[in-house]
């Protein structure tokens, strides 16, 4: 194939964790170019002006760390129509993303599946076991000098409790699988009921509404997407449907959680301890989640490792590769007929 009938894919900002002998294997059937662009100032400025002088966008790339471009828009990617075929987002989530914008232009969107699934699930575990052993007051006691502080009761072991996954998609599963390790019983509650062979592999027990699962669950794990469905999912009725004394982890998105009513929940006894890699307005976070015992924080850490981004910017790729080869990619978000 010539340089010249080759498909044009540009990546807002270098792809640093992909690898140069991928990308060299990619530039084979590609015309590939990282646009000077790392924010949306830049990318609303720099799109349509390497459009005018090298010509028409086949795909484009959105790496990891996407708040400095937020909205992914018209505004921002109206340049890109009618000649861009593909979107592809290094991101596991898309509600910054206005895919049905996307999708009337004729253009696939694309998020990762699979790509920080695993290091996701790391943290979610990794907070289930600060929460459950008490870590931030017990880190905060030793460095202020009175070693475990007055009042010292034992934390309660993961053994044997219940773990209620809200979402048993790529991220969910992994979260079951390594809860499965500490003797965690797991059950979850997803839009659609795994086929029987795969609850077995998980050995998670399905409920049939949310109420459901957070009425029998010790420890309530966060795994959705962001939608219109999922905004507020967990609100003041769903923290008085939890067990007394419950412990919540949420690594999905911060807006998925009411969080005036899980303060209330807190401050309350409800929730036991909560453990939050997210946050409903990033990076402003509410202070109480800042100065109380009740919560160990994370700053949206959970998918953001080296194996997970260079995972997430390969499947980039693979999908316009997925695209040019099948005619559909691999991980649409909403399938488009006859395009």
């Amino acid at each position: 194939m010539s340089s010249n009938k080759k498909p044009r894919v540009i990546s807002l900002g270098i792809p640093k964790f992909v690898g140069e002998e991928f990308l060299s294997e990619f530039k084979k059937d590609f015309d590939f170019l990282a646009l000077d662009a790392y924010d949306r100032k830049q990318t609303i400025e720099n799109l349509p002006a390497d459009i005018q002088k090298n010509g028409p966008i086949d795909a484009l790339i959105i790496r990891m760390g996407t708040p400095p471009y937020e909205p992914f828009d018209e505004e921002m990617l109206g340049s890109l129509t009618p000649h861009c075929r593909i979107i592809t987002s290094a991101s596991a989530g898309f509600n910054e993303f206005d895919v049905k914008w996307m999708t009337s232009q004729g253009i696939w969107f694309c998020n990762t599946v699979d790509a920080v699934a695993e290091a996701t699930a790391d943290m979610a575990i990794f907070l289930t076991l600060a929460v459950l052993r008490d870590t931030s007051r017990f880190e905060r006691n030793v460095r202020s000098g009175v070693w475990r502080g007055a009042g010292f009761a034992p934390p309660p072991d993961p053994s044997g409790l219940r773990m209620g996954i809200v979402g048993m998609g790529a991220i969910g599963k992994y979260v079951a699988k390594k809860a499965a390790v500490f003797n965690i019983k797991v059950s979850y509650y997803n839009r659609r009921q795994l086929p029987p062979d795969q609850e077995a592999k998980y050995a998670a027990t399905y409920c049939s509404t949310l109420h459901e699962l957070l009425s029998c669950s010790d420890i309530i794990s966060i795994s959705c997407p962001l939608n219109e469905e999922t905004t507020g999912l967990i609100g003041p009725e769903e923290f008085a449907a939890m067990k007394d004394g419950a412990f919540l982890v949420n690594t999905a998105r911060g807006a998925v959680i009411h969080e005036t009513a899980l303060i209330e929940a807190l401050k309350s006894g409800k929730v036991a301890r909560a453990g939050l890699d997210v946050f409903s307005n990033e990076p402003n976070i509410d202070p109480y989640f800042l100065t109380s015992d009740k919560v160990v924080i994370q700053p949206h850490m959970g998918g953001l490792t080296k194996l997970a981004f260079q995972k997430a910017e390969r499947e980039c790729f693979e999908n316009i590769r997925a695209l040019y080869q099948t005619g559909r990619p691999n991980s649409p978000v909403v399938e488009i007929k006859n395009k």
